[in-house]
């Protein structure tokens, strides 16, 4: 209890290295850790398994929206409450967190086995990729309740005032991946099964890990009876704001599902496999920015929901300096060396020429996307549900499936790289506007911001 206390009381610089750090280290370790994959499969299988990989990008991201519905729903719910000091709806929340990612689950990994073969054709697969895109697949389905829980009940551990336990979490997947990859791939000889076989074990024995801290019953939120049973309000709240993630991951399935198919018509297997290099590249600086993200969510759920506004907006200019200079970063890499960052992932020529050149043209606008990025997670820690879902749409959906429709008539495949960083840019000039106009409303509603 006095951990959540803190949140309105404490210097914000100090909350934000507290919450941020163990979140940003987390974060790269999570990228890092589809990062490890993408090498080893690259490294010991082949280039066509790298684009097969690719191919599966739809389907976890697809997965991943309906997970981060439930996980960033609920933690800013609980952020919010404790804000609010109502502890008994907190707790109920973590419960209902527990079976949502259970049912959602199971239903998603049924639906996906039962159509996978076709899923992926739709996605972008063909025949030199689909063996490699359903034997990896297949595993990950087997186990995506396990993922479900893992990521849901680390949201809530951050929302909950244990920000260094989360990234202890997620550090161990981690590590035990990059361990187990190597042996399942190249000494068990399992292949691309191994990479993911080596996935579900890692976040397995991570998932035992938080179940034993959350039944603890010291902690202010522990599993015990009565918080089990799904509460209407409970499920509403929690989905509704966790839409805007949701929106976001789904929109960046279609999105990959475009790109793949425009790129296989206009380069082939290969152009695929260099757009999941670049995606992992990007990838990373996008995890550092999600960190400082997650270290401000709990920070501006807590003072929103207390009232405390100006600190609200203290964290969120914090956090947007922060953003954006690790989105300057991921640029500078982009430009300066862009062939040493390819070719950790593979050695054949003609994918790392495509993928140096795709990197630098889809990364050109990428300085000014941490203010992006910062906003719309703004909007969703306080609950504002509809501008969160815009936000993630701008960019994602409503600024870039025309440019990606438009631009590859003109230009072929530099039109798909163009389109990316023009939408960062348009994403940005929107989220700009927005927050200025939040600024105003809270203003004439008598707050003080500095």
């Amino acid at each position: 209890m006095n951990t959540a206390i803190e949140l309105g009381t404490g210097n914000i610089a100090s909350l934000l290295r507290k919450y941020a750090i163990p979140s940003i280290i987390a974060m790269t370790a999570s990228s890092l850790y589809n990062m490890v994959d993408s090498i080893f499969i690259g490294q010991g299988v082949g280039a066509y398994a790298i684009s097969g990989l690719a191919v599966t990008f739809p389907l976890m991201n697809l997965s991943a929206a309906f997970g981060a519905m439930v996980g960033v729903g609920a933690s800013t719910l609980i952020s919010v409450r404790l804000g609010q000091k109502d502890y008994s709806t907190a707790q109920k929340v973590l419960g209902n967190v527990l079976i949502l990612n259970i049912v959602i689950g199971i239903l998603f990994t049924i639906f996906s086995l039962l159509f996978l073969d076709d899923i992926l054709y739709f996605f972008g697969a063909s025949d030199n990729t689909i063996s490699y895109a359903r034997d990896y697949m297949e595993i990950i389905l087997m186990g995506n309740v396990i993922t479900h829980l893992y990521l849901g009940l680390n949201a809530v551990m951050r929302a909950s005032g244990h920000p260094r336990r989360s990234m202890y979490a997620t550090i161990f997947t981690v590590v035990l991946n990059t361990i187990l990859d190597p042996l399942f791939i190249f000494v068990f000889d399992w292949g691309i099964r191994g990479a993911a076989i080596a996935t579900i074990i890692a976040q397995a024995l991570a998932l035992m890990w938080q179940l034993y801290l959350f039944s603890n019953q010291k902690e202010l939120l522990h599993f015990h009876k009565g918080i089990y049973r799904l509460k209407t309000k409970i499920v509403k709240d929690t989905l509704t704001i966790g839409l805007a993630p949701f929106m976001m991951n789904t929109a960046a399935c279609f999105i990959v599902i475009l790109v793949n198919n425009t790129l296989y018509r206009y380069e082939g297997d290969l152009a695929i496999g260099a757009y999941g290099i670049i995606n992992r590249l990007a990838f990373l600086f996008l995890m550092v920015m999600m960190g400082f993200n997650q270290g401000m969510q709990p920070i501006a759920g807590y003072n929103y929901g207390a009232g405390h506004i100006d600190r609200l907006f203290k964290v969120f200019r914090l956090t947007t300096i922060c953003a954006c200079t690790v989105s300057t970063a991921g640029f500078l890499m982009a430009m300066i060396i862009p062939r040493l960052a390819v070719g950790i992932f593979t050695n054949d020529t003609s994918l790392i020429d495509l993928s140096v050149f795709g990197l630098q043209v889809s990364m050109a606008a990428f300085p000014v996307i941490g203010y992006q990025i910062v906003t719309s997670n703004f909007f969703q820690s306080i609950g504002m549900a509809g501008k969160a879902i815009l936000l993630s749409l701008t960019r994602q959906v409503i600024f870039l499936i025309p440019l990606l429709i438009v631009l590859p008539h003109l230009w072929g495949v530099t039109g798909v790289w163009a389109a990316q960083s023009a939408s960062d840019f348009l994403a940005f000039i929107m989220a700009f506007v927005m927050m200025q106009h939040q600024i105003k409303v809270f203003k004439k509603q008598g707050y003080t911001i500095n």
